[in-house]
């Protein structure tokens, strides 16, 4: 669009603002020529429009005769039907012709360089067809579509109906799959590149009717694409009449797209969700919408087309070749551009305004060899050195982590990390911020420690040095400390039970048991001795009382007594049972506190090392040791919302049987990982011993005879159960005592 242009449409009357708008939009979708057809140098001479039969008839007359259909593309907003005469000029005295007949507003003629478009100005979108007759060119506007059609087209059709002879070529194949971002895509394979396509809304659904086209039996189906996950509900394919009908049914929040490659045409119906963070949300694509319809168009020429359009500059490499069939409704621009860089295999770079495009292959190649110019040119670059001063960071870890090992020696120099027989090197227990043999500096970076004034010396390339500025600032900062506080409990649910009889009596006055006159009574148990009387009995014969179940219990059994005379009371036999139980509950071990920094490791331990002997066959008799301690273990770590996460490890050793070997260890042991609020105690626990012990005593023979044998014997048992629980409470120190 030259001068010439703009002063020839404000001489029309047009305004200055509309003139502009309307100028960049119909250069901005132009076709700069039409490949593989020769046009001779023509004019076009006049331009007329009419009715005829009920559809719009507009006649172009050129001076020369036309070698075929000029390529042509319509858009949706405004709608519209562009043609471009490539090699023509405008010889009609006219840039703006006023028709207002039917669905046709009027009709614009523009000359660009060395091309004249004719722009159809359209109330609605309606399809057209366009044929070359000599020197004119007949472009013929379909009527709008009825309601009575609209109702025909919309009637279901059921499988036998046969299309109308001639109405044209088959569909090959109806397919949905599902797309980036939850988008539900009906792919189509068209028996010819050539078929009109038609698509509008219909309430919440979505009607794609394919013109002149049959449906063979085998796609006349409905398709249930619930169980994808997308907003497509149900795809319906049915002929109606010449045309082939897809009805989409959607649900919930969509917006949809529609664009053909070749023999494919693809119905993108994407789900729109709205951001909270933004006042308006919008999808992936933000570009301008618009709408293309080219059969066997030139790459080259396609991608000016979008250039045109907006407003950006398009480079294309010699590289680029080809054509393309393309037809796109109501998509933005930016999704139509990877369409096209899509179909061809062809990638892009962009630096401002300017988009470069050329194959992927060539462009990764020059990626390539520009990073190998960058890493040569790395190497030529003067090395620059800084000095930082730490101040809560040790200079030798920070030095460490930049060079990617495990520590650093007394006199500031980075230590290798220890490898494994695999090569690999290991992660030693600092616990840095990089694993082991990730380096931050150069290749040519060297960092040095001097621990006297902790102060660390880079010397690296400018750039880098940046960078590495940056991350000490990052590193070099005071730390949080944690105050731990545990209770390491151990609850035994032990109980014990044993049950006693004491059994003697008179005869005649005379006290059983008695020989010449002195009492005998026999005990068994431990809990009487010989010569001894026990209270409440004349003369005890037999005597295993219930035995107290710790040394601690200073309360008799229970005891229930009877007594057993004949009628002239010279005889009489006494009887008494006694039963005990006893309950062992809780003793705390031991209560450990600690201090320890955000995320680093804390130990405490209590106990023996129990010596022992070993026998070599080189060195002979050796003494070695084996720990028997209490152990907690924990390392914690602050969450931003102030909790506190333990990785805790507790253990409790004891000593085991003496085996020829060396000496047993008895090991209780908890390791978990847990969250807890700042100041909030947990319990861990769930680590049972039970030991379950019987102790039966009875006097020889009497205590084995049947059926009063049980008279005669003593039976303990005592059941022993620990559990080991341990209470951890962490509390955050304040910043005056460990930091912020």
């Amino acid at each position: 669009m030259n001068e010439r242009d703009v002063n020839r449409g404000l001489r029309r009357g047009l305004p200055l603002r509309r003139w502009r708008r309307w100028a960049a939009w119909t250069v901005g979708v132009g076709l700069l020529a039409a490949q593989g057809v020769a046009w001779a140098q023509a004019a076009i001479r006049a331009v007329s429009a009419s009715v005829v039969g009920g559809s719009e008839v507009v006649r172009i007359e050129t001076s020369a005769p036309l070698p075929g259909v000029p390529a042509g593309f319509a858009t949706q907003t405004p709608p519209r039907i562009a043609l471009d005469f490539p090699a023509t000029t405008n010889a009609s005295g006219k840039s703006l012709i006023e028709v207002n007949q039917g669905n046709l507003r009027s009709v614009n003629v523009v000359e660009a360089g060395e091309r004249t478009r004719v722009v159809l100005n359209l109330i609605r979108n309606v399809p057209y067809e366009a044929r070359a007759e000599g020197n004119v060119l007949l472009v013929t506007l379909q009527p709008p579509v009825t309601t009575a059609q609209a109702e025909a087209a919309q009637a279901p059709t059921f499988p036998g109906v046969v299309a109308p002879a001639g109405a044209g070529v088959a569909l090959a194949d109806i397919d949905f799959r599902r797309g980036e971002e939850g988008a539900g895509r009906v792919v189509v394979q068209l028996g010819s590149a050539q078929t009109p396509v038609d698509i509008r809304p219909q309430g919440r659904n979505i009607v794609v009717e394919f013109q002149r086209t049959t449906l063979p039996e085998g796609l006349r189906r409905r398709l249930d694409v619930t169980d994808f996950g997308t907003p497509v509900r149900m795809v319906t394919a049915t002929q109606a009449g010449d045309r082939v009908r897809l009805l989409v049914e959607n649900a919930g929040e969509w917006e949809h797209s529609a664009y053909q490659s070749d023999n494919q045409f693809v119905l993108e119906v994407r789900p729109v969700k709205p951001d909270p963070n933004k006042l308006v949300a919008g999808p992936r694509y933000s570009g301008d919408r618009l709408s293309l319809n080219f059969q066997n168009i030139d790459v080259r020429a396609l991608l000016q087309v979008i250039a045109d359009f907006t407003g950006f500059n398009i480079i294309t490499t010699d590289t680029v070749q080809g054509s393309l069939t393309l037809r796109l409704k109501d998509v933005p621009w930016d999704q139509a551009l990877d369409i096209i860089l899509e179909a061809k295999q062809l990638g892009m770079t962009r630096t401002g305004n300017v988009i470069r495009v050329a194959p992927r292959k060539e462009l990764a190649d020059e990626t390539k060899f520009n990073l190998e110019q960058q890493a040569l040119a790395q190497k030529l670059i003067p090395l620059k050195s800084e000095s930082f001063q730490l101040n809560y960071a040790k200079a030798s870890d920070v030095a460490a982590q930049l060079l990617g090992t495990d520590a650093v020696d007394r006199e500031g120099r980075a230590r290798a990390a220890p490898t494994t027989d695999s090569g690999v090197q290991a992660t030693g227990d600092s616990r840095t911020l990089f694993s082991s043999g990730t380096r931050i500096l150069s290749d040519r970076g060297v960092a040095v420690a001097e621990p006297r004034t902790n102060r660390l010396f880079v010397m690296d390339v400018p750039e880098r040095l940046e960078k590495i500025a940056e991350l000490i600032k990052l590193l070099d900062i005071p730390v949080r400390q944690v105050l731990i506080e545990a209770r390491i409990v151990e609850a035994d649910e032990g109980v014990g039970k044993a049950l006693g009889v004491r059994f003697g009596g008179m005869i005649n006055g005379a006290t059983l048991g008695t020989v010449n006159g002195s009492r005998v009574l026999m005990s068994v148990g431990g809990g009487g001795s010989y010569g001894a009387t026990s209270p409440g009995l004349s003369g005890a014969m037999v005597n295993l009382p219930a035995q107290p179940l710790s040394q601690a219990a200073s309360t008799a059994a229970g005891a229930i007594g009877a007594t057993i005379f004949n009628s002239t009371l010279t005889r009489m036999l006494s009887l008494e049972i006694q039963a005990l139980e006893a309950d062992r509950r809780v003793r705390v071990i031991s209560s450990p506190r600690l201090i320890t920094s955000d995320l680093k490791k804390a130990v405490i331990e209590q106990g023996e090392e129990i010596p022992y002997q070993t026998n070599s066959a080189n060195q002979g008799t050796n003494v070695q040791f084996k720990k028997a301690v209490l152990k907690l273990d924990v390392m914690p770590q602050i969450t931003p919302d102030g909790s506190v996460i333990l990785d805790v490890e507790v253990s409790k050793d004891s000593r085991g049987d003496i085996l020829p070997g060396g000496v047993a260890i008895n090991t209780n042991k908890v390791q978990t990982k847990v969250l807890v609020e700042n100041g909030g105690t947990v319990a861990i626990g769930g680590i049972f011993r039970s030991e379950e012990t019987t102790d039966n005593q009875k006097i020889p023979g009497l205590g084995d005879l049947p059926a009063v044998g049980g008279l005669f014997r003593s039976k303990r048992t005592s059941l022993d159960r620990k559990e080991l629980i341990v209470f951890l409470t962490p509390r955050i120190l304040p910043a005056v005592m460990g930091g912020q």
